[in-house]
């Protein structure tokens, strides 16, 4: 297999915050597009024909195109797996590292539209089942500590904890201790500081560019 050729499609303060800190956890080399979504980058044509969603983060490596969050994370773990963020097929933890990592995007995300909506649909139909089961399921898991695996930090650490620190800001999930000390736990990682700092000096050029 050649070298890993991996561009990530950013803009600072998005879901793709995500994306830039798994790539300085893994160490892995990779090249920024940087996109500025106050202006709607997103939307033209340059990047629509990159994702015609318009959503970051998306991916490239060597001419494979990766978009959705998930997909993102579970392709570049796999990718670089000497970091150690993935477990490997055959470990204990490969089912509960996935069941983690699906669980983000098909049970978090639209339980907590819902419930911001206050359109939950019936437990029956939803499939999430109730917001309240959901994060009550969650908060079991995390109580088992200090990571959502036990003992190891993987992958799916960066995507619930990067998640949890905006949706605990935006008040979308309550600030129990448990979650509170998991987003600090993960937070203060010296590859979480480094992306942050990157994004905080993109955000602050972007801020800074004249609007056309």
């Amino acid at each position: 297999m050649s070298d890993p050729d991996v561009t990530l499609y950013h803009s600072p303060n998005t879901r793709s915050t995500g994306a830039l800190i798994l790539l300085e956890e893994l160490g892995a080399p990779y090249r920024l597009h940087v996109l500025n979504m106050k202006v709607g980058e997103q939307r033209q044509s340059a990047y629509l024909a990159v994702n015609p969603m318009g959503k970051v983060p998306a991916i490239t490596d060597r001419g494979a195109l990766v978009t959705e969050q998930v997909a993102v994370f579970l392709y570049l773990a796999d990718l670089f797996p000497q970091a150690g963020l993935t477990p490997a097929i055959g470990d204990a933890l490969r089912g509960p590292y996935l069941r983690w990592m699906a669980c983000y995007g098909s049970s978090f995300e639209p339980a907590l539209i819902d419930k911001s909506r206050n359109s939950a649909p019936p437990a029956s139909m939803a499939p999430y089942g109730d917001y309240d089961t959901m994060l009550a399921t969650l908060v079991a898991q995390l109580e088992k500590g200090p990571y959502l695996l036990g003992g190891r930090f993987t992958a799916a650490d960066v995507l619930w904890g990067t998640a949890l620190r905006w949706t605990t800001m935006f008040k979308l999930v309550p600030e129990l201790p448990v979650i509170t000390a998991y987003i600090e736990r993960v937070g203060c990682r010296p590859a979480v500081l480094r992306a942050r700092e990157k994004d905080a000096a993109l955000a602050a050029a972007q801020a800074a560019e004249p609007l056309a």
